[in-house]
């Protein structure tokens, strides 16, 4: 990996052979977080114990610096109330990724599929989870957008009872656009509480707050660790880290909406990592141009100069990015053969942001190359399957298995089975 002095937030660098090799040095560039295991057990395990007064205690220290924590759940008339104060712009954009965040999570709702083979029939089946919550960050900026993202794929799949938690304020108040997602998308409580404390509420229950089923949402490294540590107990969406984006784009790619889309990812701040790669030294350096004359958000920026296409490929596949946008004719034929993306952004005019807001489909992505694995937040986050069996042929399954389970060391399967056997039967 060779690198020049580019603009002060933004190297250029020249990708030369080794892709693997490539992405694991881009992948360090973003230190690794704190050891929070043993902090956040001993705060999963106080509010385990203590409840509501845990909770508390920890929203004073951590959210409100040191002042009274305001009751847990923020009443029903408040929130109808943030939403009839709502500007009318917001709405209709809440409003109008609602319905899109909606449509595509009733999607990945799936009909239930019988199989009939050798003597039995097997079901499979789909059911919701019975309630769950949204973890909705407060800390650098208000996350009305998450609301929508995790509470519309819910209901999308069958959820009857969802949550929001986020933390206060300095007002002791969550924000009011905030509420009003959650009343647009009709939660039945939202929560006066954040961090690692939360977490460990939800899945545990209190004396105010009800257990949940699964948790999903962003959060710092103290939420993710806390999620980790109750994985056991509920359903997670995953362990969220920074966000990241991969723009590859032919030479002919506009420099200018580029810059926005990698400058848009940064606004996330300190951890975000931002590649844009090109065979294109040309449009390489109009990016690092543009990149070095906007503010300094501590976000790191990577610009690669693929030697051919088939780098590109090599590239996306390797640093399995949360977001992954392909502009131009060569760089957008990848959008067929890429498998390993959080969500995949395909042309000149689908930037990420419309992903993060509006487009339907969900910003509540792998992160840290998790999407080699893991999957967006969808209904399916929400459903369990399970099987239901009918046996048509006992003799000939029992016949079959029986010496099986005898070699396994289990002989009161194989007479469980045998039992069936119709000539044992008296059939």
């Amino acid at each position: 990996m060779h690198c020049w002095s580019g603009s002060v937030d933004a190297e250029l660098v020249v990708a030369e052979g080794d892709i693997a090799k490539l992405v694991s040095d881009l992948r360090t560039l973003i230190p690794a977080g704190s050891d929070v295991a043993n902090t956040v057990a001993a705060i999963v395990a106080d509010v385990r114990a203590r409840g509501d007064a845990a909770l508390a205690e920890y929203t004073s220290r951590f959210d409100l610096g040191g002042g009274p924590a305001p009751a847990l759940e923020v009443p029903a008339q408040l929130i109808a109330d943030a939403a009839g104060q709502l500007d009318p712009a917001v709405r209709l954009a809440l409003e109008l990724a609602i319905d899109n965040v909606g449509a595509v999570g009733e999607a990945a709702v799936n009909p239930d599929v019988t199989v009939s083979r050798n003597g039995a029939t097997v079901k499979v089946k789909e059911a919701p989870v019975s309630s769950a919550a949204v973890y909705v960050p407060g800390g650098r900026a208000p996350y009305p957008s998450t609301v929508v993202m995790g509470v519309t794929t819910a209901r999308a799949a069958g959820v009857g009872d969802v949550v929001v938690c986020s933390p206060p304020t300095d007002d002791e108040e969550i924000n009011h656009v905030i509420l009003a997602a959650c009343w647009l998308t009709g939660v039945r409580a939202v929560y006066r509480m954040g961090g690692a404390q939360s977490i460990a509420a939800l899945a545990y229950g209190t004396q105010t707050i009800q257990p949940v089923d699964v948790i999903v949402g962003p959060g710092n490294l103290y939420v993710q660790e806390a999620k980790r540590q109750v994985s056991a107990r509920v359903g997670l969406d995953g362990f969220a880290g920074p966000s990241d984006l991969l723009v590859i784009a032919d030479p002919n790619a506009d420099p200018g909406p580029i810059t926005l889309d990698l400058l848009a990812q940064a606004e996330h701040g300190p951890g975000t990592l931002v590649l844009a790669a090109s065979t294109s030294r040309e449009l390489l350096t109009a990016l690092a141009d543009g990149i070095g004359q906007s503010a300094n958000t501590g976000a790191v920026c990577r610009l690669i100069e693929l030697q051919n296409q088939s780098q590109a490929f090599e590239l996306a596949q390797a640093f399995a990015p949360e977001h992954l946008q392909l502009i131009g004719t060569e760089a957008e034929a990848l959008a067929d053969v890429v498998t390993r993306a959080g969500s995949v952004f395909v042309g000149a005019d689908a930037g990420t942001a419309f992903g993060d807001y509006i487009a339907g489909s969900n910003h509540i992505l792998p992160t840290d190359g998790a999407a080699r694995f893991a999957s967006s937040l969808s209904a399916r986050t929400f459903r369990r399957t399970f099987t239901e069996v009918r046996v048509t042929d006992p003799t000939t399954l029992a016949q079959a298995a029986a010496p099986l389970a005898r070699a396994e060391g289990f002989e009161r399967h194989a007479q469980s089975m045998e039992a069936r056997i119709r000539d044992n039967r008296g059939r």
